[in-house]
């Protein structure tokens, strides 16, 4: 169900026209709509990462390692999906210096807060992207 989740989140950014890149540390691609797109294993293989926003979509103690990288990397952006993050997540998320913008918690329009697929079109307008 997992992996089915984190499609539907890559399709979302593809239908938005957004450049999205897929972190796979366990396969080379990954296929949306009948076509496959290549992945990197982890951020410091993204191109710009200090131009890349990312959204988290994994367990909380695989989302402590996550934003540990994404903090040395200078990513400015994270989003942290429902289900991925908890006290602890949230105390480095949070941290002073450590990411321009973070999305996460109550709010939004689900009942388990905000998320790409219920309130993504309404933070892009937000945004000025949409």
């Amino acid at each position: 169900m997992l992996l089915s989740y984190k499609l539907h989140v890559h399709a979302w950014y593809l239908h938005h026209g957004l450049d999205v890149t897929p972190i796979n540390p366990g396969s080379s691609t990954v296929t949306v709509g009948g076509k496959d797109y290549p992945t990197v294993p982890d951020l410091s293989s993204l191109p710009n990462p200090k131009e890349t926003s990312v959204s988290v979509i994994t367990a909380p103690p695989v989302t402590l390692r996550v934003l540990e990288e994404a903090k040395k990397l200078g990513i400015p952006a994270i989003w942290l999906q429902p289900g991925t993050f908890d006290d602890e997540v949230l105390k480095v998320a949070l941290g002073q210096d450590a990411f321009g913008s973070v999305v996460f918690g109550a709010g939004g329009r689900g009942h388990e807060g905000w998320c790409v697929l219920v309130d993504g079109e309404k933070a892009m307008k937000d945004a000025g992207k949409l």
